[in-house]
């Protein structure tokens, strides 16, 4: 069974290390190729874009892949819109990997909105802000609070001229955290609902520090099969191989 699987997240990363000790399974997974150097996979990898909807449906015919696994990001929308586009044009079943997200608890302080741009006026004077680079440009224009602003790779501008830029990458701990936000004087902390355990840590850090965090939700999930865990996707891909190698398929 050939199977595409859309990755850049540690669930990718943990289904194609499974995929790849059993039999009968030839696993690629893609990568969007935005980060120079990633975490890379087990297996097969291919780096970069598809070329839209029609390049991904071409790609998939050309390659006779059998089933696609979605694993990426809870917020990258647009390769899952046209991965449900691609697959339902091409016939090839697709499952949707998406971690839980975050939830409050008893202590926290959380005020959800439902976009990035929602989040550019937080309350707060020195911002952590742990959105990604791509949203960086909608808190370009303040120029009133300071930004902590952590990223894999330096961050192309526009960025908020008050701010101060930290690569990183995770996991991070309870106590590292708490001794950023304390040594950079932290009053607001501005996130991403991605769920995982990976960057979780700043959630714990901001609740014993007694600081608001801005949440933005995640992005409506379209119709497709969806799955929490890793465990629960192999399940469905090996499910999905013995019914194509059964008697009679």
């Amino acid at each position: 069974m050939r199977v595409l699987l859309l990755g850049g997240t540690n669930e990718a990363r943990r289904l194609a290390a499974g995929l790849t000790r059993r039999t009968g399974f030839d696993v690629i997974t893609s990568l969007a190729g935005r980060v120079a150097e990633p975490a890379l996979p087990a297996g097969r990898t291919r780096v970069g874009g598809f070329g839209g909807t029609d390049g991904l449906a071409a790609w998939l015919t050309a390659e006779r892949i059998d089933a696609v696994v979605d694993a990426t990001h809870p917020f990258a929308a647009e390769i899952t819109a046209s991965a449900v586009t691609a697959t339902t044009r091409t016939g090839v079943p697709l499952l949707v990997l998406r971690r839980p997200g975050w939830h409050e608890g008893p202590g926290d302080d959380w005020r959800r909105v439902p976009s990035l741009a929602a989040a550019a006026d937080p309350p707060g004077d020195r911002v952590f802000l742990t959105t990604g680079r791509d949203g960086l440009p909608i808190f370009a224009g303040d120029d009133r609070r300071w930004f902590l602003l952590r990223s894999v790779e330096p961050p192309p501008p526009p960025l908020p001229p008050r701010s101060t830029v930290l690569l990183a990458r995770g996991p991070y701990t309870v106590e590292g955290e708490l001794e950023l936000m304390r040594r950079h004087a932290v009053d607001v902390l501005v996130t991403k609902d991605s769920g995982g355990e990976m960057t979780a840590a700043k959630l714990t850090a901001a609740r014993l520090l007694g600081l608001p965090v801005v949440m933005v939700d995640r992005p409506p999930m379209p119709a497709a099969p969806a799955v929490t865990t890793v465990e629960a996707a192999e399940a469905w891909l090996e499910r999905l191989f013995q019914t194509d190698t059964s008697p009679g398929h």
